[in-house]
């Protein structure tokens, strides 16, 4: 028997104001869940992140606006992430999820609610097989000239080792990529391992790549994720226009070691070697990336 949802942690606000415009790039949103069923099969039920308690969420930290990533637990159906967005008035843009078969007329009407791209998952199961209701990299091919007109992007959610291994035939569609935490390296093997370096030689090289470096997927040290900050510094030295922040709320399968999105920008604060840094990270990639009115 699944255990019933319990609601999202409630973060403490950041020690000082974010900057005018910050952005949180990576949130799920997720419930009522009679309003908005599961896909089946249904392994747990993640934490209840409605979209106003993320609204709410993002006004207790202080950041203007918000980017949703519709979640494989919600299959193709992308009502919920839709209703959010529209509820958002403008404040917030979406990534979907969509089959291959999506005519662009559909891709077009989803860019009028405010979705900017598209989410293509290579995460396994321990058992090898893929992760339910995900669409893989190989569905970019047939959806990338919709992709290119529309001037969307997609989002990379993968092992480290699977997306530099795939990135030159994803980056020949001429689409922009953003990849989801950091690229999740392995932090044992430390910043030299061939998998990272690879990523971050690619990162330092192409323009359409960009990096989300919330570190709480990779790191072995909650709560303060210091075995990631040589990551993020080799990262923010390479290409530190190209970096975006994102809370992963509402912190699906974190259980005790849910992080407090408050401490955790404290930390991109100490991380960044200047407040420009900063505010290239919050502000203006995520507006430069996800078509934001400027501030």
């Amino acid at each position: 028997m699944l255990s019933p949802a319990v609601p999202a942690a409630v973060p403490s606000p950041p020690s000082r104001p974010l900057p005018p415009g910050a952005c949180d790039t990576h949130a799920h949103v997720f419930g009522p869940y009679d309003r908005y069923p599961l896909a089946e099969p249904i392994e747990y039920y993640p934490p209840l992140g409605t979209a106003d308690a993320y609204l709410a969420m993002l006004d207790r930290i202080g950041c203007d606006r918000g980017v949703l990533v519709h979640a494989s637990q919600n299959g193709l159906d992308c009502s919920n992430m839709l209703d959010a967005l529209d509820g958002g008035r403008g404040r917030l843009r979406g990534i979907a999820v969509v089959g291959t078969d999506t005519r662009h007329d559909e891709l077009a009407a989803l860019a009028l609610r405010g979705v900017r791209g598209l989410r293509l998952t290579e995460v396994r199961l321990p058992d090898g097989s893929a992760l339910p209701h995900a669409q893989g990299f190989d569905s970019l091919e047939p959806l990338a000239p919709s992709l290119r007109e529309l001037g969307w992007h997609v989002e990379l959610w993968a092992p480290c080792e699977t997306i530099v291994a795939r990135l030159p035939e994803l980056l020949a569609h001429g689409i922009p990529i953003a990849i989801d935490h950091m690229g999740i390296f392995d932090v044992r093997r430390g910043i030299g391992d061939i998998a990272f370096q690879a990523l971050l030689d690619t990162v330092a090289r192409e323009p359409a790549v960009w990096v989300k470096v919330p570190p709480q997927r990779v790191s072995r040290r909650f709560p303060d994720y210091g075995d990631v900050r040589p990551f993020f510094e080799a990262l923010a030295s390479a290409r530190p226009d190209r970096l975006l922040w994102g809370s992963d709320y509402p912190h699906v399968q974190a259980a005790q070691e849910t992080p407090d999105v408050g401490h955790v920008l404290d930390l991109l604060a100490e991380w960044c070697s200047d407040e420009a840094l900063l505010r290239r990270i919050l502000v203006e990639n995520p507006q430069a990336l996800y078509g934001f009115d400027p501030i």
